[in-house]
């Protein structure tokens, strides 16, 4: 499967629809390629790597007591560094990154995860390796 985004849900976006519609050809033409024998050098890609779902600052009731800073929203895959600015409190207080590690948070404030308890997912960038390839079956 194939999953892009973000938007809204219930919503149709033309402009992911035709992002989701090159990654779905330019994986199929991967594919014929790989199959005509065509052999692919080594290559180096940056890649976005999941290593923890985030939740809502809650209080002992388990009730949500923050909302995502407005200056974190919509800032999917932008470097989260020591002090950036969190989330926001209903009384105006502000809650800050600390960690002594950049991250990359995605999903940030996505209303399909409220119910999962999860206001962002941090990522960190990671470069993988492949080394070439070219089909065996000829």
């Amino acid at each position: 499967g194939v999953e892009v985004g973000p938007q809204p849900q219930g919503v149709v976006r033309a402009d992911t629809v035709d992002k989701m519609r090159k990654i779905v050809k330019h994986g199929l033409d991967f594919v014929q390629l790989f199959n005509e024998g065509r052999e692919f050098p080594p290559c180096t890609i940056e890649v976005f790597k999941i290593m923890e779902k985030v939740d809502y600052p809650r209080n002992k009731n388990d009730e949500v007591i923050a909302i995502i800073h407005p200056k974190l929203q919509d800032q999917d895959w932008q470097p989260l560094n020591n002090g950036d600015r969190l989330f926001l409190t209903l009384d105006g207080e502000v809650i800050a990154y600390k960690a002594d590690c950049t991250v990359y948070p995605t999903f940030i404030n996505e209303a399909a995860y409220y119910e999962k308890k999860q206001a962002f997912v941090k990522t960190v960038k990671v470069k993988l390796t492949a080394t070439h390839i070219r089909s065996s079956v000829l």
